[in-house]
């Protein structure tokens, strides 16, 4: 069965980077373009792994992240943040507060692959 990734950015190019990027490595690949509708969409499936953009104005990817964790129905999910933050304060903050691993951006196809593949879902 083909793994399913929602990816959820503000920014439609950035969205299109990175399913371009996984639909190469055999993602079945929806998205999302607000914290918002991924929570909607999450109503109706459940994915083997988001991508989840930090800063967006409606809800940040951290309280995306939480209200995830919070609902045992996604307690599998992997949650990859995506951000522009590199900083190492930053970087601790967003680990913290439940994803499972974290690709900054520029997005490159190596650490996206990377960043996905650590629960073992790749096709």
């Amino acid at each position: 069965m083909q793994p399913t990734i929602l990816v959820v950015d503000d920014h439609e190019i950035n969205r299109k980077v990175a399913a371009m990027f996984l639909k190469k490595q055999g993602w079945l690949v929806e998205q999302a373009e607000s914290g918002f509708q991924a929570l909607e969409m999450f109503q109706r499936a459940l994915y083997d792994c988001v991508l989840l953009d930090i800063s967006m104005p409606d809800m940040s990817g951290i309280e995306v992240c939480r209200q995830v964790r919070a609902d045992p129905r996604m307690r599998g999910m992997r949650l990859v943040a995506y951000t522009a933050h590199a900083m190492a304060d930053e970087q601790d903050e967003i680990m913290q507060s439940g994803f499972d691993a974290m690709v900054t951006k520029p997005l490159t196809a190596e650490r996206l692959f990377e960043a996905v593949s650590l629960a073992g879902r790749t096709a």
